[in-house]
């Protein structure tokens, strides 16, 4: 249900941030990358629960940032939101390449 490369936004108070994620499923669940225009991280503890997908990922750029995502996925879109600690939760969405 998640597996693919889907192109995602996400609305933080800096701006719109664009990112391609990328979600393989393997024999123990699932693994995945994120990649931005300066760096490309791994995805950790990625859980698909239904249509709800949750998964932590780290950052450097534009800040260094622990980011959790919480998103549900309906057909080829996905919609939710991530959190940085205390920070404001910020908009997520996303769409699967074809």
């Amino acid at each position: 249900m998640i597996t693919g490369i889907w192109d995602v936004e996400l609305k933080t108070p800096i701006g719109t941030l664009a990112a391609t994620y990328e979600f393989t499923g393997t024999a123990d669940g699932f693994t995945g990358t994120a990649t931005s225009r300066d760096e490309t991280v791994a995805l950790v503890d990625v859980v698909v629960d239904g249509q709800r997908v949750t998964w932590r990922q780290s950052v450097t750029r534009p800040l260094r940032l622990d980011l959790d995502f919480d998103v549900i996925v309906t057909g080829d879109e996905l919609t939710g939101h991530s959190r940085a600690g205390r920070l404001p939760r910020t908009a997520v969405t996303g769409t699967r390449r074809a």
